[in-house]
């Protein structure tokens, strides 16, 4: 039987693909990818490649993304039941409500969401850029942010700048515990705790810093602590120990009741539904397929192009 990875490195040369892994991808994935990053990296990737076929090993919302900026690329994502409960927690009719209560402001929409709330939004961001677009907008502006409330307190408490936010969460970076953690910094007393701003407050107040899953990254890499408790999906860890292989990790624990994450709890279930097989098996038969309506597409990608011009 041919090796996994050499049928999917065969695929790629044969249909012209490539293939766009998050961190929060199984490391197998992770090692197979073209392009391993964050949202917004991605995007850029995304909007960039010259490849016939896009294999987006991620959840459904960045495989929409990809499309939207490719209408003319095929891109596929290995499990279509690969969602986000971000995503699912703004669903498109209860916002446009929502928004209509705010006659004149500006949308800012964080990127994990479906292609119906980015056509509502005048902006779209990543915990990449946040900062910078909220402070992109003129101070007249009244600004619906949407839809992680936790990334939206922590903008109004990092810029000074009120927001309207819609109450929309991620059920891992919502499971972690406070106490495990302080009793995990107890136990390590030198590991520097590091946290991705969809967390809620209680947890980014534990942090020495805190970031999009990039700068965790690159601060691991550039910070000369040996030890980090890594409080985002642990997905991201494999990446830090190929960077820094001679540094520990310790995945933030969840509220579970376990003394380990060995529950899985601060794992994405989403992310985790795509597999090797799966991304093999997509590649060889070229679906599935995400398919968009071109009005949807063109009013999805006007907050996206501007958020690619403002980063």
């Amino acid at each position: 039987m041919k090796d996994i990875f050499d049928e999917i490195a065969s695929l790629k040369r044969e249909k012209n693909a490539v293939i766009l892994a998050h961190y929060y991808q199984e490391p197998d994935i992770q090692d197979v990818a073209d392009f391993v990053g964050d949202s917004l990296e991605l995007s850029k990737k995304a909007a960039a490649t010259g490849a016939r076929i896009i294999v987006f090993a991620g959840v459904h919302f960045m495989a929409e993304t990809a499309k939207i900026l490719n209408p003319a690329k095929k891109v596929l994502l290995p499990d279509l039941k690969a969602g986000c409960s971000l995503a699912d927690s703004c669903p498109p009719a209860p916002f446009a409500l929502f928004k209509a209560k705010y006659p004149g402001a500006v949308v800012i929409s964080y990127i994990n969401c479906s292609a119906e709330i980015k056509a509502l939004s005048d902006y779209i961001c990543t915990s990449s850029n946040a900062e910078k677009i909220v402070r992109s907008i003129s101070p007249d502006k009244t600004i619906i942010f949407a839809p992680d409330k936790n990334l939206g307190a922590y903008l109004v408490k990092k810029t000074g700048r009120p927001m309207a936010l819609w109450q929309g969460s991620c059920i891992v970076h919502e499971t972690f515990s406070e106490k495990k953690i302080v009793q995990l910094k107890t136990r390590y007393p030198d590991a520097l705790v590091i946290a991705h701003p969809e967390c809620e407050e209680p947890i980014l107040k534990l942090a020495d810093h805190i970031g999009s899953t990039s700068s965790l990254l690159k601060f691991t890499q550039q910070n000369p602590a040996r030890q980090f408790i890594v409080v985002t999906e642990a997905g991201i860890i494999h990446q830090m120990k190929k960077a820094s292989p001679g540094k520990e990790f310790f995945a933030g624990p969840p509220d579970d009741g376990a003394e380990t994450a060995a529950c899985g709890c601060n794992e994405c279930p989403h992310m985790k539904r795509n597999t090797l097989e799966k991304l093999r098996d997509c590649l060889r038969d070229e679906t599935p397929e995400i398919v968009l309506g071109e009005p949807l597409r063109i009013k999805a990608l006007v907050p996206i192009e501007r958020m690619l011009a403002l980063s």
